[in-house]
């Protein structure tokens, strides 16, 4: 019989203030648990978007205002979360629903192209400088799934070059255990690792149709990628034949024209998505006009794009509107206001001396359980899991609402005194857990 390794003091100590924190959680929302079992009867685990839920149960917002959220119970939090990037704009932007109104005005559905979707298509084109062509999807996802159909039908080859920790959407995850990824052929590299992902593009540069990359690992931890290993792989998709794809559903929102000019990058095709559509589905692939023009249906070999909300007049009345809102000025100020903050919340956990750091750029924050570089997945996956989930559930105690996973992406309505009440949470959180941290 194998014997029982009984936990350390320190681990039995963890355990035992997780278990309390769950506890506690459940006792101060019965609605948000009430209304969970009620979904269970009709949705598997009561769920219809994963990520969302957290053991013993996730919460059921009610609504929201500004940069604040409500929940079933009556709770009230300061959301820091802003919808995985999503909900850049806050809650019921009235820029935004003054152009949503107006739409549902003039008649939804309605059956032609409309007076809407080519202005759209400019103004994404004028802000971006990569994307000289656009067509419009439902979400990142889709927005990613056509890219990558474009390049293996252009190049006619079917590898696709990924990193492990890469989320490209629903189907298009790669790491923790995701076994949802649609069939592709794909060659899996690790993020940051400019060695062993040369050795990848010699063993399969003439088989490669596409690389894809996130310009920062956005939901495998707010990794930002090394300049150098960027402009390798685009130096390598081009020797080899490849296209280039970088994904800025999520890193679009970091500077003025996204995170590629900053860079000094250019793909053969941007993936757009999230936030753009105003909280709104919105998704977006665009590149070179050369490219971008097998979609041209004057073509006799024209590749096929359907669907039928591409250019729904809600979306791209909303798409219009957020990029009236977000402005090259207003990305500027808000990526200079999340540096700031992730610079504050460094130097309390280095100041206590914690094994505890953010990560990210601008907007976009992650914290991680560990005193080792976070440079790729395996860093991520390294730190302690406990630790993060005990984070979690003192925060929404504290009244900040975050990812389990510790992601957080400021809206435009998260201003100085959200900033200060943030940093409080975590400082009082580190002195608190201090045992527990540096145990």
């Amino acid at each position: 019989m194998t014997a029982t390794i009984a936990p350390t003091p320190p681990r039995r100590a963890l355990a035992a203030a997780l278990r309390e924190a769950r506890d506690s959680f459940a006792m101060r929302h019965p609605i948000s648990r009430r209304l969970f079992d009620e979904a269970c009867a009709y949705m598997p685990g009561g769920n219809t978007r994963t990520v969302l839920f957290h053991e013993p149960f996730p919460l059921r917002i009610a609504r929201g205002e500004g940069c604040l959220l409500w929940d079933a119970d009556g709770h009230e939090y300061v959301d820091v979360l802003g919808d995985f990037t999503a909900g850049l704009f806050g809650h019921s932007d009235p820029v935004i629903a003054d152009a949503i109104r107006r739409a549902v005005a003039e008649g939804l559905s309605l059956s032609g192209h409309n007076l809407l979707e080519a202005r759209l298509a400019a103004r994404i084109s004028a802000r971006f400088p990569t994307i000289e062509s656009v067509r419009f999807t439902n979400s990142g996802t889709e927005a990613n799934l056509l890219a990558i159909a474009t390049a293996t039908s252009i190049t006619g080859r079917g590898k696709v070059l990924v990193f492990e920790g890469g989320y490209h959407g629903s189907v298009l995850a790669f790491g923790g255990g995701a076994r949802t990824a649609v069939p592709y052929d794909w060659v899996i590299g690790a993020y940051n690792d400019i060695a062993g992902t040369e050795a990848l593009f010699d063993a399969h540069g003439p088989a490669l149709a596409a690389v894809l990359v996130e310009p920062m690992l956005g939901s495998g931890g707010c990794v930002p990628g090394d300049s150098e290993f960027l402009a390798m792989l685009r130096d390598r998709a081009t020797e080899c034949g490849a296209l280039l794809i970088v994904d800025e559903v999520m890193t679009s929102r970091l500077a003025p024209g996204g995170r590629q000019p900053e860079l000094g990058l250019s793909a053969d095709l941007t993936t757009l998505g999230k936030y753009l559509g105003g909280g709104l589905s919105f998704g977006a692939f665009g590149g070179r006009a050369d490219l971008m023009a097998v979609y041209d249906p004057r073509r006799p070999d024209a590749l096929a794009h359907a669907g039928t909300f591409n250019n729904n007049v809600l979306t791209m009345s909303a798409g219009l509107a957020a990029l009236e809102v977000f402005t090259p000025q207003a990305a500027t100020e808000l990526t200079e206001r999340g540096e700031q903050l992730r610079e504050r919340l460094n130097t309390a956990c280095e100041t206590a001396e914690v094994p505890m750091v953010f990560t990210g750029i601008g907007s976009l924050l992650t914290v991680h359980f560990t005193d080792r570089p976070v440079r790729c997945a395996a860093d991520v996956a390294a730190a302690d899991p406990h630790l993060k989930e005990l984070f979690f559930f003192d925060m929404l105690a504290a009244g900040i609402y975050l990812a389990r996973r510790g992601m957080m992406a400021l809206s435009l309505a998260i201003g100085a005194a959200q900033c200060d009440a943030l940093v409080t949470a975590i400082t009082e959180f580190i002195a608190c857990r201090r045992p527990l941290l540096t145990g």
